[in-house]
């Protein structure tokens, strides 16, 4: 998809686009928690290896593209470096959520990641929000609480610490958020390949690190099997198409209305949990899923009206971001 000649059409176009992608990639967001929960019931503890996958190939494919081109880089190492990091610490504390609790649960709570890219937006991006898109965010993480009053033990949820597993989902989305925001800034400064195969490369180097201190012992005493290969291969494909897309969405829609995109894949998580799992799912998910929808309806009703604040540094992040926004949203 060309990226900059969809930037000139039309802002209804744009938003259909954009709309389409977020499905896709909440699909892909379900088929990765699929494949992670898959892990973890075959007695596996291992999220740093499961996680490595995904950015060894990220790095290999658009690592290769970017030395084909011989570009420089336009955003700095280092940006990318503290990126990666909070990528892998997000994806550290999800993936080892499934020790604890449901799929259904990651899910739904992984949209806590709505409220830290708004703070984060609002805070070093400039973004300003209308009342109405608070509203709606705020509908959104009501419906969040309930999953929480569920796994607290109100009506019963699953896994074997259901609220420990929460902590874990909300502790990963403060990663992910961090990283959403950061890759926007760089997709827009920047382009999608750079910022793909430095977040691959760096991630894939910290994974490495990480895994080595803390998974080397426990790698040495995992029993292979198919089935657990083909988890890992399912998880590291879906996740290299997951990232492969992310940026374009970012680049379409921005950091807030892409996660609240993402909200769909609960739905997948659900059918999952019934048919695959044989489990039960509560009524106190199908009321979370029912707010978290109509708080996404509310917020994008609003549309893309964000008014971005004067820049506060000449060099700093703010500048670059409200330019290029500028561009973006010019009707």
């Amino acid at each position: 998809m060309d990226v900059k000649k969809l930037e000139n059409e039309p802002n209804w176009l744009k938003g259909l686009y954009a709309l389409l992608l977020g499905q896709l990639v909440a699909l892909l967001l379900s088929l990765i928690s699929f494949s992670a929960s898959l892990v973890a019931s075959f007695g596996v503890d291992a999220p740093l290896s499961l996680s490595f996958t995904s950015y060894l190939a990220l790095a290999l494919v658009y690592g290769s593209i970017l030395i084909h081109k011989k570009q420089k880089l336009l955003v700095p190492w280092y940006w990318y470096l503290a990126i990666s990091f909070a990528d892998v610490q997000g994806n550290f504390f999800y993936n080892k959520s499934y020790q604890y609790t449901s799929i259904t649960s990651v899910t739904l709570l992984d949209s806590w990641t709505i409220a830290w890219v708004i703070v984060l937006t609002w805070l070093f991006l400039g973004t300003r929000y209308t009342s109405r898109q608070f509203f709606g965010a705020a509908i959104c993480l009501l419906g969040l609480g309930a999953v929480l009053l569920s796994d607290a033990g109100v009506s019963g949820g699953g896994g074997s610490k259901p609220l420990l597993g929460d902590v874990l989902v909300i502790g990963g989305t403060f990663g992910f958020a961090i990283s959403n925001v950061g890759e926007e800034f760089c997709v827009k400064k920047a382009n999608v390949v750079e910022a793909i195969s430095m977040i691959g490369l760096f991630g894939m180097l910290v994974t490495a690190c990480e895994t080595v201190v803390l998974e080397r012992k426990y790698l040495q005493s995992i029993e292979w099997s198919t089935e657990l290969i083909l988890a890992f291969v399912g998880y590291a494909v879906s996740s290299f198409l997951f990232y492969s897309l992310v940026p374009l969405v970012l680049k379409l829609s921005g950091s807030t209305l892409f996660n609240l995109s993402l909200l769909t894949s609960d739905m997948w998580a659900v059918v999952i949990r019934i048919f695959f799992y044989k489990q039960q799912v509560d009524w106190l998910y199908y009321l979370a899923f029912a707010l978290v929808v109509i708080g996404l309806f509310i917020y994008s009703k609003v549309g893309e009206k964000e008014d971005i604040s004067s820049p506060a540094s000449e060099g700093g992040l703010t500048p670059s971001y409200h330019l290029i926004d500028e561009e973006n949203t010019e009707a």
